[in-house]
């Protein structure tokens, strides 16, 4: 997931370089979604990973 929020990034950009102010919003909104999401299940993992080896 983290590799499509980096490919939307890349996208946002290019097109923000080339003035397409639609296609750029739109692709950085979904580069910013991805990465949040890739990040909440990164800390949700490292939680799980810790609270087993207390265990």
């Amino acid at each position: 997931m983290l590799y499509w929020s980096l490919m939307f990034l890349v996208i946002a950009l290019v097109a923000g370089i080339f003035g397409f102010g639609g296609i750029a919003s739109t692709a950085t909104g979904i580069a910013q979604i991805l990465f949040v999401i890739a990040l909440v299940l990164f800390v949700v993992s490292l939680f799980t990973g810790f609270v087993r080896r207390n265990s």
